[in-house]
């Protein structure tokens, strides 16, 4: 039987859930757009929740529209880069779409990198202004110098509270570590002055649908983090993928559990933007870690919730799940690294709720695989089928031109309205990456005779943890910088709880001595916290190629082997 079917055939079409299209019938709109029509439509839905407090479609689209003519201002015009450094806050969603508004670029950042890696994003998108946290307000003002940013707009988590957490936040926040004072300094301005000072009439702006949305930055196999370009109209037809995937929700009816960060491109597509489409309200959840998750699901009664398998086993492991009512939830997702057979029958059988695994990448903005949510099957472990409208083939590992048989393993690629534009400033990775409208994904993968397809191992080195995409090169430059280290290499090691975590082996100069503890002290400063190793092995020396190039494959195999 194997060979009998070709991905010409589209295999995958048969295991549609009743109502999705093979093709979608899109509207040419942009988001900002989106949002107006959404306001229209459901004035008063609640658009986003945090902690309690509410704020209004209505409400929304105002608060976008003051941002947006603040922004216009500070002097942002059309094709100019505004960076946000935010969790998940209502000012990161106004933010975002305010930016759009005008026909300017969005880069997201996520507030747990350091210096050295923002200074990387913020110079390679020539952002010139940033919307952060006042946690993090004097060190960008500090970092200001070394960018081309000029204005800083600070937000503090208690600028929207609720009565009367908006009274005792003042009190309880600097010894909590939830706020901090922000140091005078010029082209310094806090939030919602900004939003009390001008009016909801920023200049009407002409935004192209094919023009460029946002820079979404992904780690590089090269160790420099990539701004991948994605433009209206790859952000636009995402949501209305999703949308077409998901026919038994109806607009303005259900409540988005909003923890997948928003400064990640599967956060932001099918927890934040997504929601704005449907006109559903949106619980913002800034820490997903597990007590907070069941806390917003025991109070806010979410029914759709994209997640990744980090926050499944979190909360299925923590002991308030005993307390938890999660039989709201109708409709969950997971992404971004395999979800356990086991943990999806414990989640499914607390809640009731259908969890179906997807797919994606930042180069496809990034959904392109999920599999059928009620009536077509659903095969655990595998990433599901492509999505309307997305073209999949699997390829020969040297060329990528030939096809491969059903269940042959190869490279996945793809091609659909969700392939990026490009990366920035990179026209050698972009031709590497998109060859004749295809994307080549460096992902390993088979299909079968269903054309359902699995991931089998990655072509990248790249590293997932907690949901987290990591590039060991990242961690070997970081180990590269001590003096000490003649060798480092970073591989990804099994947990049942992160999906990996981080091992480095590390080769010490000729007559120096350094302890585990001591390495990873060194790291903190030039890495992100979850990006630090939870192990490191000294070695005399490391598997090398003829050609004297580290052999992370070989280390890695070597460990799973002593892991059985």
């Amino acid at each position: 039987m194997a060979g009998t079917v070709t991905y010409l055939d589209k295999p995958w079409l048969k295991s549609y859930e009743k109502g999705v299209p093979e093709f979608v019938k899109y509207k040419e709109i942009c988001l900002p757009d989106i949002l107006t029509v959404t306001a229209n439509e459901f004035p008063d839905n609640d658009a986003l929740i945090f902690q309690g407090y509410a704020v209004k479609f209505k409400e929304l689209k105002e608060m976008v529209d003051r941002f947006a003519t603040c922004l216009a201002d500070f002097g942002i015009k059309k094709g100019d880069s505004v960076a946000i450094l935010l969790p998940n806050l209502i000012p990161c969603v106004v933010a975002y779409y305010a930016i759009m508004k005008l026909g300017a670029v969005t880069v997201m950042n996520n507030p747990l990198y350091t210096d050295p890696e923002l200074e990387h994003q913020f110079n390679d998108s020539s952002s010139k202004a940033l919307v952060t946290l006042d946690l993090l307000g004097n060190r960008m003002i500090d970092l200001r110098p070394r960018t081309k940013i000029k204005q800083i707009i600070y937000t503090s988590i208690g600028d929207y509270l609720p009565f009367p957490k908006n009274l005792l936040f003042p009190i309880v926040a600097k010894k909590q570590k939830l706020a901090a004072s922000v140091k005078p300094a010029p082209d310094v301005y806090k939030w919602k002055d900004c939003i009390a000072k001008y009016p909801p009439n920023p200049p009407s702006v002409d935004v192209g649908f094919e023009d460029v949305a946002m820079y979404q930055y992904t780690g590089g196999t090269t160790g420099v983090s990539k701004g991948v370009m994605l433009t209206h109209s790859n952000l636009s037809k995402q949501v209305q993928h999703i949308a077409a995937w998901f026919p038994t929700f109806n607009k303005g009816e259900e409540i988005m559990l909003g923890a997948l960060p928003f400064f990640h491109v599967f956060g932001l597509s099918t927890a934040m933007n997504f929601s704005i489409y449907m006109g559903w309200s949106d619980v913002l959840v800034p820490k997903p870690q597990p007590g907070p998750l069941l806390e917003a699901i025991r109070k806010f009664r979410p029914t759709f919730a994209p997640l990744v398998p980090t926050m499944y086993i979190g909360m299925l492991n923590h002991p308030d799940v005993k307390k938890t009512d999660m039989t709201c939830l109708k409709g969950c997702f997971s992404g971004s690294a395999p979800l356990p057979v086991e943990v999806i029958r414990d989640f499914e059988g607390t809640t009731g709720a259908v969890i179906v695994e997807g797919f994606g990448l930042t180069e496809t903005t990034p959904v392109t695989h999920i599999n059928p949510f009620a009536g077509g099957a659903r095969k655990v472990g595998s990433i599901g089928v492509p999505i309307s409208d997305t073209e999949c083939r699997i390829v020969d590992l040297e060329e990528g031109t030939k096809d491969m048989p059903v269940g042959e393993p190869g490279e996945l690629i793809i091609k659909g309205p969700q392939v990026m534009k490009g990366y920035l400033n990179m026209p050698d990775e972009t031709a590497n990456t998109i060859r004749d409208g295809w994307c080549y994904t460096g992902d390993i993968a088979t299909m079968d005779e269903d054309g359902y397809f699995r991931i089998v191992d990655r072509k990248k080195d790249m590293i997932i943890s907690g949901g987290f995409n990591i590039y060991p090169r990242d961690i070997d430059e970081a180990f590269y910088e001590n003096p000490k280290v003649q060798e480092a290499c970073a591989i990804g090691i099994p947990d049942p709880k992160r999906g990996e975590n981080i091992k480095v082996f590390v080769v010490l100069k000729e007559g120096k001595t350094a302890t585990e503890q001591e390495l990873i002290e060194f790291c903190k400063s030039r890495l992100a916290k979850y990006k630090l190793p939870t192990e490191i092995e000294f070695r005399k020396e490391l598997p090398k190629s003829n050609v004297g190039k580290i052999l992370r494959k070989q280390l890695r195999a070597e460990e799973l082997e002593k892991r059985k």
